[in-house]
């Protein structure tokens, strides 16, 4: 009983540190999601990875995109240039982060959120992206 413990306490400790903050990461909004069912994208056409279309209704900043985004739980920004931004959503119980990444194009923002460690998110992702378009919806954004 006591090895189990210990390996419990143990597997939690580096699941949790192999989770923390990325400080290096490139902009990956214009790519597919992989073949794993952790990522949803507004750049995937597939059915299980796309997400419908972020059209913006009136002209917006990355700035306040920031301000929306981080209205969603667990959510800290981690990268932000330009008209690109990268939120970390870090999970209550178990400490998993998720990197949500946004860019301004157009009159459009592309949107992609992926879990960074595990094989399925139990649709986390998309529930977050579709949390994000109501955040949008309700302060005029988009449609």
């Amino acid at each position: 009983m006591k090895k189990r413990i210990v390996f419990i306490f143990a597997s939690s400790i580096l699941l949790t540190a192999c989770s923390q903050g990325v400080v290096d990461m490139d902009d990956r909004t214009s790519s597919p999601c992989g073949d794993k069912p952790n990522c949803v994208s507004t750049f995937d056409v597939r059915e299980k990875y796309a997400i419908a279309p972020f059209v913006l209704a009136r002209n917006v900043n990355i700035d306040t995109i920031e301000q929306l985004a981080l209205q969603l739980p667990g959510a800290k920004t981690a990268v932000k240039k330009d008209n690109y931004l990268r939120i970390e959503c870090t999970s209550k119980i178990m400490r998993f982060v998720d990197d949500l990444e946004i860019k301004i194009e157009d009159k459009r923002l592309i949107v992609r959120s992926e879990s960074r460690v595990g094989y399925s998110d139990f649709g986390v992702n998309r529930k977050r992206t579709e949390l994000l378009r109501s955040i949008l919806i309700e302060n005029g954004y988009t449609q």
